[in-house]
């Protein structure tokens, strides 16, 4: 059995690995030298300007999902990421009592969410839905949100699905 802090340790390589994807593709960081509100709002405004030219979700079919571009600079080094989120109607929708996780239906797999830079396998509320564009997204054809309680897969209701178009 692993243990938590290894456990802890590998989801922390792999949100790692995804948040650098994007840096790897040509988004721009700023060093952590050259940081002030200015640079960052300047950095940002750049971000968000060219982030549509990259969105490693434009290749697929989204329903109950949205593409989401994020900059961040956790521990002093900035990067741009995309993500899926729930669209604000299914996020508005009425939740209790359950979780949300990730699951390939497909294969039966999970995945996990990004919690600010923690990857955690479940999330409480709609608003911490947060999909980053990892080898799990990119290796099965449909990936889907789902609430409900994660040891009963088949049991919980898909919010929401993402499906790569081939």
């Amino acid at each position: 059995m692993i243990r938590p802090t290894a456990l802890r340790a590998l989801t922390t390589v792999a949100v790692t690995a995804a948040l650098a994807l994007p840096l790897t593709q040509g988004a721009q960081a700023a060093t952590p030298d050259a940081i002030t509100p200015a640079t960052t709002a300047t950095a940002t405004a750049a971000a968000t300007i060219n982030a549509h030219d990259d969105n490693p979700f434009r290749w697929m079919e989204l329903d109950g999902l949205r593409a989401d571009f994020r900059f961040m600079c956790p521990a002093g080094h900035c990067v741009g990421f995309w993500s899926l989120v729930l669209t604000d109607d299914v996020a508005q929708q009425k939740f209790e009592g359950r979780k949300f996780f990730v699951y390939a239906p497909a294969t039966g797999e999970f995945s996990f969410f990004l919690d600010t830079d923690i990857a955690v396998r479940t999330v409480d509320h709609p608003r911490q839905v947060r999909l980053v564009d990892t080898e799990f997204m990119r290796s099965h054809p449909r990936v889907e949100v789902r609430y409900g309680d994660p040891d009963h897969p088949d049991r919980a209701r898909v919010v929401a699905s993402a499906t790569t178009l081939m």
